[in-house]
């Protein structure tokens, strides 16, 4: 059985992110085999919020190169959560 912090690995802390704050909109990293399921249920438990929506989109690691050596960022999942209206998420809130 999983637990809310195997699925919910970090939140995604951006300019873009932060922006969404103010209409109840959390971004978090996830596992990549994760579920929208899944996803509501690890923030619902986790934050102990009600979650309206999951929105999830997978993300493509960028081609890096050093030199001569080239090598490449991993591959990851971001969830955008939307809470119930009124509901904050206070554990991210105070990052702003």
């Amino acid at each position: 059985m999983k637990t809310p912090y195997d699925i919910i690995l970090a939140p995604a802390l951006s300019e873009k992110a932060y922006s969404g704050f103010a209409e109840g909109r959390y971004t978090f990293w996830v596992h990549p085999d994760s579920t929208k399921t899944e996803i509501k249920n690890a923030v619902e438990a986790a934050f102990r919020v009600k979650v309206v929506a999951v929105n999830v989109m997978n993300t493509l690691g960028k081609d890096k190169r050093l030199g001569r050596f080239s090598g490449k960022r991993a591959d990851r999942k971001k969830a955008i959560v939307t809470v119930q209206a009124g509901q904050k998420i206070e554990a991210l809130e105070g990052l702003i």
